[in-house]
Order: structure tokens, then sequence, then C-alpha cells
């Protein structure tokens, strides 16, 4: 399948807010995200579900998942920003028109949680879509300026992005030496490693792999990275991006254990393709935004990730 590039956002665009998971306990942030987004000189539609919730879920599943699909058949929306994620988006993947989004191709962003819409819109839709912040967690209050900069750079310029600078104090650790290219995909490690088995999981075969995660004890990540072993992903792929994996430790420091990154050794110091790890993407104050479904560079001599090409047309 060709993928398929969204149009590049330009000021006086619409941009559209929805909960494909969880919504923020405070629903404040979701107007105070709007306000910065008018701020910079774009409209903004709130979607008509944003503002509910269902238990753990911005309202229900029929609920989130016509926000999705009304926000790219509206053909004012030129892209569409995810409010928050938590929980929930893989509830809509057998809900989509995948047929339907491919001929209606908008910028969607988002991380954690999001990770699953966009596997899907990869897999089924071939359509390129952005890693990186959310409305009512990165772009409430006093937005970071790495995460901006980096954001609307991706959004808004049509060409190659480059080489993603670092933010000073950001030391990539090279696990495995070595140059590749290839196709990103992936995202949140619990996330994504929920949809193997199922048709929404991109194919692998010689792409760069992105991993990053939140809340996860290490014996957790170790059985997630033995998965996507078991399962033949690791042996498929090119390279491994991981990002940060925030507050992935063993609470209870009477207890044996493995940390996060002895766990990442064990699995990804095996193979026999590039690997980096801390690059400033997920859980995070500093988040660089990357193209899922868009071709980067992965230099494990370097610790540097350079998008190869344009990700909005």
């Amino acid at each position: 399948m060709n993928l398929v590039k969204p149009n590049a956002l330009k000021k006086g665009d619409t941009i559209g807010l929805i909960c494909p998971a969880s919504g923020p306990q405070d629903l404040s942030r979701i107007e105070k995200s709007a306000v910065y987004f008018d701020k910079l000189g774009y409209n903004v539609l709130i979607g008509k579900n944003a503002f509910k919730s269902d238990g753990y879920l911005a309202g229900t599943d029929k609920e989130r998942r016509d926000d999705v699909v009304s926000m790219f058949t509206n053909k004012d929306i030129k892209a569409i920003i995810c409010i928050r994620g938590g929980y929930g988006s893989g509830r809509l993947l057998d809900m989509l028109p995948y047929d339907v989004i491919r001929k209606n191709p908008k910028i969607l962003a988002g991380y954690s949680d999001i990770t699953a819409l966009q596997a899907a819109l990869l897999s089924q839709s071939g359509i390129i879509s952005i890693a990186g912040p959310m409305a009512a967690v990165d772009f409430y209050n006093a937005p970071d300026s790495y995460t901006e900069e980096n954001f609307w750079r991706l959004v808004t310029e049509p060409k190659a992005a480059g080489i993603i600078p670092l933010p000073a104090g950001n030391d990539v650790q090279a696990l495995k030496k070595g140059t590749s290219e290839g196709v990103l995909f992936g995202g949140n490690l619990a996330t994504l490693t929920s949809l193997l088995g199922t048709p929404y999981f991109p194919k692998p075969d010689n792409k760069i792999l992105l991993i990053e995660d939140v809340d996860e004890m290490p014996h957790r990540i170790d059985r997630m990275l033995n998965q996507l072993k078991l399962s033949g992903v690791l042996g498929k792929i090119k390279g491994v991006i991981a990002g940060k994996f925030t507050d992935c430790k063993e609470p209870d420091n009477t207890k044996n254990t493995f940390t996060v990154d002895e766990v990442l050794e064990n699995y990804l110091g095996k193979l026999k393709v590039p690997i980096i790890a801390n690059f400033p993407h997920g859980h995070t104050k500093h988040i660089a935004s990357l193209p899922i479904g868009g071709k980067v560079r992965l230099n494990g001599i370097s610790g540097t990730v350079e998008i190869l090409e344009s990700i909005v047309s």
C-alpha cells in the first residue's frame, strides 16, 4: 500500500481536537489548549463528544468513534490533535472506515495510547501520522519550547525535517552501532504489543521500531519485549529507537529486580541492527515529534535520528 501524506498546516486552518481514548480529569485543559491554538492563528473545532466520560473512557466507543470519523470527513479540518491518551483507542479499531479515512488524509498527532490508532491508520489506510504532543497534556499551559518547535516544523513545512536536534542535557545512548534507513512504526510499547496477532499491527519488515512507556515495572517491559521477540518482530526490523521509559522501576527496593536499561540491553543488545536509547520521546517534558509511517535514518554511532522525507505535502 502506497503511503498517503496529509496537507501541510497553514495559519487560518482548522484544527480538530478529539479524545479517542480517555479524557483529562480537568476538562478545562481542553478549552485552554484551544486558546493556545487560537493565539497561534488557527481555528479550533472541539469534537462533539470530547467532554463526555464513560468510566475510564472519554465517552462510549460509538461516541469516540464518531468524533474520529467526523474529523476525517470534515473538509474544513486540516489537522487532528488528540486531547490525551490513557486507554481506549484500541477499542475503536474494528469500527473505523479505513477506505474513507484514506480518501481524507489529515495530520493526526498524539502518543501513548494513541499508538493503537496510529498503527491502524498505517496498516489499514497507509496514512502517515505524528507521534507527538497532545492538546490537554502538552499544549494547554506554557508548552515546552523544544516540543513546540519540533512539532510545528514537522506539520507546517513540506520538506524533510532532517536530523532531529536534542534538548540540552539529553544524552542519547548508543546500544548498537551502525546506520539504517526504514519506515518508522511503533510508539507506546504496551499499546503496540496489545495489537500483536491483529490486522492492525503494521508489518515490521525492514522498518525502524519506536518504543516508549510509562509506569511499567521492568518485568512487564521484559514480558512485552519477549512477546515481540517470540512473535518474530525483533528479527525483522532494521533498528530501534527507544524513547523515555518514565517511572518504569520496581517501587519496592527490597525486591530483586533488573533496571529497564538492563532489560533493554538484554533483548535489544542481541540484535544486529543499530539501536539507540533515551531518545527524547514519550512521557517526558521535551518531546521530539516523529513520523509514524515516514522514512527515517537511524545512526547508532552518533545517536541521531534523521527524517528523510516531508511528512506533509
